[in-house]
């Protein structure tokens, strides 16, 4: 019935974005930096 009418509503918030779990993103990064370490021994080792 009231169609017409603009209501004045307060803006919600904008949510936050997750953020990853530092240990976990610790732990990722210290994997592939050993990785790296293993996939450049393989290369020097059997391909150079």
């Amino acid at each position: 019935m009231n169609e017409n009418v603009i209501k004045f509503r307060k803006p919600e918030p904008p949510k936050q974005p997750r953020k990853p779990n530092p240990q976990l993103r610790k732990l990722a990064i210290i994997l592939g930096v050993i990785a790296f370490f293993i996939a450049a021994w393989g290369y020097f080792q059997y391909l150079a």
